[in-house]
Parts: C-alpha cells; sequence; structure tokens
C-alpha cells in the first residue's frame, strides 16, 4: 500500500465514531472514559462482548458481528490502515455493534474493567518464532494473565492459527498453568462436522487454505 493511500486512509479513520485510537502515554495519564462502561455508554444495550486481539482489516471481528446480531464486538489492532478497512465494512453495513481500538494490546487492560469481556478472539497472530520473543506471543502467560483480568468467569478463549510452533506453544501454556481446554485440533478443515468456528474465513486464511496449509483450533477459559 502505497503512502499516500495510508494517509488517506489515517485521515478517513478519523471520520468514524467507533474508532478510539489511543498510546500508552495517553492511557497512563488519562483514564479511558469507556472502561466499565462499553455498553452502557457506547453500545446501548447489555449484550455480551467480544473481542478480536490482532484483527488486521477487520473482517473476522465485522463477520462476527453480522452472525451474532446479539452481541458486541471490539477488534483490536495497531495498524490503523488495515482497521480502516473494517471501519469501512461496519459502516457500509450499518451495523452498531462493533468497535475497533488502534493501540497495542499490551494496553488492553486500560480499555476494560474485570470480568467486562465473555469472548476473546485471536484470529493467525504473529506467532513470534524466536524463543526470545516467546513472551510476546498472544498466547504466552504474560498476555493470558492480562485477558485473565478482565474475563468474565467461565469466558472462552479461541485461537485460530497456521503456526505449528504457535499451536504446540499454547497447548503447553494450558497443560502447565492447568487451564480449561475445550477443544483441540491440528487440522480444523479436516473435520467433517459443521462447526462455528468454520463460518467465517479471513482474507489470509483464504489463501493459506489454498495454499495447501492446515488451520489449527483451541478453544480454552483461563
Amino acid at each position: 500500500m502505497g503512502s499516500k493511500n495510508k494517509l488517506q486512509r489515517f485521515a478517513e479513520n478519523l471520520t468514524f465514531d467507533n474508532l478510539f485510537q489511543y498510546n500508552y502515554e495517553q492511557l497512563i495519564n488519562l483514564p479511558f472514559e469507556l472502561k466499565g462502561r462499553w455498553k452502557e455508554d457506547f453500545f446501548l444495550n447489555d449484550h455480551p462482548i467480544t473481542l478480536e486481539l490482532g484483527c488486521g482489516k477487520g473482517e473476522y471481528t465485522v463477520g462476527l458481528a453480522e452472525r451474532y446480531p446479539g452481541r458486541n464486538f471490539i477488534g483490536f489492532d495497531i495498524k490503523g490502515a488495515r482497521l480502516w478497512k473494517g471501519l469501512t465494512m461496519a459502516r457500509e453495513k450499518g451495523f452498531g455493534n462493533v468497535a475497533f481500538v488502534r493501540t497495542k494490546i499490551d494496553n488492553i487492560n486500560f480499555f476494560f474493567e474485570s470480568e467486562e469481556v465473555s469472548e476473546i478472539w485471536i484470529t493467525f497472530p504473529d506467532p513470534q518464532p524466536q524463543l526470545s520473543r516467546a513472551r510476546k506471543r498472544l498466547t504466552s502467560p504474560l498476555f493470558l494473565d492480562r485477558y485473565s483480568g478482565i474475563l468474565k468467569p467461565g469466558g472462552i478463549i479461541h485461537l485460530k492459527t497456521d503456526s505449528d510452533l504457535l499451536y504446540e506453544y499454547t497447548l503447553e501454556v494450558i497443560r502447565e498453568k492447568s487451564l480449561p481446554l475445550h477443544y483441540h485440533t491440528n487440522d480444523l478443515y479436516a473435520i467433517g462436522d459443521e462447526m462455528e468456528v468454520k463460518s467465517i474465513r479471513t482474507y489470509y486464511e483464504q489463501i493459506w487454505l489454498s495454499q495447501g496449509l492446515t488451520i489449527k483450533y483451541i478453544r480454552f477459559g483461563l
């Protein structure tokens, strides 16, 4: 994507009332106004909140919002030019149950009170293959501790990945922390039954499937 196109998207992002952009310095100096108040003050309903972390272009967030109109969905990513796509789709479809936050996922606890979130999706994150960056993996103990500060008791975390490394690593973390493991498979689309998790495919997921790569899936709790 050219720099001119990026600048145009950044400018258009400012016109979306469902996009929130904050960096760490802003968050430590001024409390986020919707923390603990997302349902009452933004979504204007009492529906459960689902997050997608590292949402990229937001097509999964918007796809979930379309499939489940009785839930609220918030996508997190640091790339504003990518978020523009999801913001545009949500606006065109008139969805009032979608929001996006542009920030590092490290900052997630600034945005939610304890037990404010019911479900988390982690869709095709960077597997951070270098051992020195294992703490950066979105299913590392460091990040799971952050999620435990906002997830309701019994809340669910979903991971979809094409990475064998991240799949095996996440299962090991689940075992080490004695977390409830609800389901896992190292080849989601080899399973014949109609699973909800297969109902939405991201742009990159389609590409990887066309290349013969297998998609891994884990559903677990904290």
